[in-house]
């Protein structure tokens, strides 16, 4: 009986172990609830007991299934990884690489990396989503690139892999006309909340009724990282920027840095991630862009004085 188990039934018993109900584990699976007992009841006939407990109003494991719910994940899990795996050698080199980049990635490292791609993949075009937030993540989970550098999201999502690429420091500015400008030594969160923060805004609703880095409650929210830098030097509210953007205006005084209470001395910063679906890894092409990515920094080449 046990030789006639299959993947269907363990990914069933997962959802429902973690949706807690049958209803919501057919919701996930798109499936009726009557199809979801119906598969679970054969597979407990095969096991030889029960998984659930069906006293009460919701399902609850029994012992013995809380014993199998691991298993179940990690042999559901190792077939995933072998069809990846498969898909990727059957497939070969990319028709085209599409990545999703945090607006928050130093351009220079970037730039350099899509330099080098062009010359080593020259027939594979390139697509590059530049997002902010869940706007980037949004396009990988929706099958539209194959990998998502993400930075100003700190969430990686479920059934995704993640590789760490490099640190990307970030400072809080103003104009040097900004009564904030004018604060002697760190400026307290009271005050700061008096003043206008601009706010880079989120285009997917990944994140709606989150906020990252906000203080004050009087907010302006743009969706475009450039507009930002130039509302900041225009004087018309404090934020955070990446350093590696607002260097050049620090040196000139265009913007001058404050510290904010609480913050850091580095200010708050980002750690930048190569994240792609456990289902859809990257080919040859893709990996070796993440390497490059990677690798530009540890040369210390564009983006090192991040």
């Amino acid at each position: 009986m046990l030789d006639a188990l299959s993947l269907d039934q363990l990914r069933t018993f997962i959802a429902a172990a973690e949706e807690g109900s049958f209803s919501a584990a057919g919701r996930r699976l798109r499936r009726a609830q009557s199809v979801v007992s119906h598969t679970l009841a054969n597979l407990e006939l095969q096991v030889g007991f029960a998984l659930f407990e069906r006293t009460g109003r919701y399902p609850v494991l029994t012992e013995q299934g809380r014993a199998l719910l691991e298993e179940a994940r990690a042999a559901v899990g190792s077939m995933d990884a072998f069809k990846a795996r498969a898909r990727t050698l059957a497939e070969g080199l990319e028709p085209e690489l599409a990545v999703a980049v945090d607006v928050m990635f130093p351009i220079a490292t970037l730039t350099a990396a899509v330099q080098a791609f062009q010359r080593q993949f020259p027939s594979t075009p390139l697509r590059l989503y530049v997002e902010a937030l869940g706007a980037v993540v949004q396009p990988l989970l929706a099958g539209q690139c194959r990998i998502a550098i993400i930075g100003s999201l700190p969430d990686v999502p479920a059934d995704c892999v993640s590789q760490y690429l490099l640190d990307v420091a970030a400072v809080t500015v103003v104009a040097p006309g900004h009564p904030l400008a004018q604060v002697k030594g760190v400026v307290l969160r009271k005050t700061a909340e008096e003043h206008v923060q601009l706010v880079l805004t989120d285009r997917s609703s990944l994140t709606q009724g989150r906020n990252f880095g906000v203080v004050s409650d009087k907010t302006w929210r743009l969706a475009d990282l450039g507009a930002k830098h130039a509302f900041l030097r225009a004087g018309l509210g404090w934020g955070h920027m990446p350093l590696h953007m607002v260097e050049g205006d620090l040196k000139d005084g265009t913007l001058v840095r404050i510290e904010l209470e609480t913050s850091p001395t580095r200010g708050p910063g980002f750690s930048m991630h190569a994240i792609h679906r456990k289902d859809q890894p990257p080919g040859p092409a893709g990996r070796w862009f993440v390497a490059r990515l990677q690798g530009d920094q540890a040369r210390g080449g564009p983006g090192g004085s991040v």
